[in-house]
């Protein structure tokens, strides 16, 4: 399951985190980010005890999008040890982000 990050939880659950962290950036009016939610979704349960796999909502926490310059969403940014690892921007198959998270595990 994934969990929800806002501005105020964010420093928490991702940045203190001491597993690898995936924040899809998303919302709810953007197409390609009602593709690959279904994904993450099932990435979520794949790496439940490895991996914190995150959703942030961009129209409601400008905050953090501000922070990260996120311009264009689906934006999936990769964390470890609170620094940006990896990031990849718009839709793609299952075993790309898969890779990405892997990589960091």
């Amino acid at each position: 399951m994934t969990i929800e990050v806002t501005d105020a939880n964010f420093e928490e659950i991702v940045l203190q985190s001491d597993k690898p962290v995936l924040v899809d950036f998303w919302a709810e009016w953007c197409g390609p980010c009602r593709m690959i939610g279904p994904l993450v979704s099932e990435l979520a349960n794949d790496y439940k005890d490895r991996a914190v796999i995150t959703k942030m909502d961009v129209d409601s926490n400008p905050g953090t999008v501000a922070r990260f310059g996120i311009r264009n969403i689906p934006t999936i940014l990769f964390f470890k040890g609170g620094d940006i690892a990896d990031k990849q921007v718009g839709a793609v198959p299952k075993t790309i982000l898969a890779a990405k998270i892997d990589a960091l595990l």
